[in-house]
């Protein structure tokens, strides 16, 4: 049975989707501020986890940057917040998915269940290549089997949604990708049809692996076409 952490400070909300989620087969906690969700998530196994924005203690941006730098499970952030700027942050920091309040129960565990689903494809893909392959291309470095990536030697912080972009545009080198392709092929499917998010993590990967981010070595633009990766 899958486990789902639900970190709400709002009661209501949160037993209601619990109540769906279980409905639905899940196992599911929750924790009604920041602090104890952060506790929770590092202490305990879950395969996704469900993060307001707006907590009392330790704020839901604060806790998906902490996550992400030791788990690498699918996060749906969810907040009353509708501005665009705040969806960008999320998504930027490594959140999966970004899910504005009131919504419907049912498209809640829609989402669940299709990122739990695009992230078990993912291992049984990795899983099915080479884990040991090592891409190495003029002083960038990426070791598949433990996920990480290094510059001349000095490894880097990367969260999951940045590495995985980085992995594919390395693995199809020289090729031009759409920002909406991009989008597809990283985040599975079109949750907020946001072109946008890509922009976002192509200035983030470049901010990390290049000498000179302005000036690009490894993730080149193509006017008016996309992003190439210059083997």
């Amino acid at each position: 049975m899958k486990r789902i952490l639900i970190v709400e400070d709002d009661h209501s909300i949160g037993e209601l989707e619990k109540d769906y989620l279980e409905i639905n087969g899940f196992s599911v906690k929750i924790c009604n501020e920041g602090v104890s969700g952060l506790n929770c998530i590092k202490e305990e196994e879950f395969d996704l986890l469900i993060l307001d924005i707006m907590l009392p203690g330790i704020d839901g941006f604060e806790i998906l940057k902490r996550v992400r730098d030791v788990k690498d499970i699918p996060i749906l952030l969810v907040s009353a917040k509708k501005e665009e700027i705040d969806k960008i942050r999320g998504l930027g920091l490594g959140a999966d998915d970004y899910i504005t309040k009131p919504f419907s129960p049912g498209e809640l565990v829609a989402r669940v269940n299709a990122h739990i689903s695009k992230y078990e494809r993912l291992k049984s893909k990795y899983g099915n290549e080479n884990p040991n392959e090592t891409f190495t291309i003029r002083g960038l470095e990426i070791q598949k089997e433990s996920r990480r990536v290094f510059v001349n030697g000095k490894e880097l912080n990367m969260a999951q949604k940045e590495y995985e972009l980085l992995l594919f545009m390395v693995q199809n080198p020289n090729r031009v990708f759409g920002r909406e392709e991009l989008f597809e092929r990283i985040w599975g499917f079109d949750s907020l049809g946001d072109a946008a998010t890509v922009t976002v993590h192509i200035a983030r990967i470049r901010e990390k692996i290049e000498t000179d981010p302005s000036n690009p070595q490894y993730v080149e633009t193509v006017w008016g076409a996309g992003y190439r990766f210059r083997a």
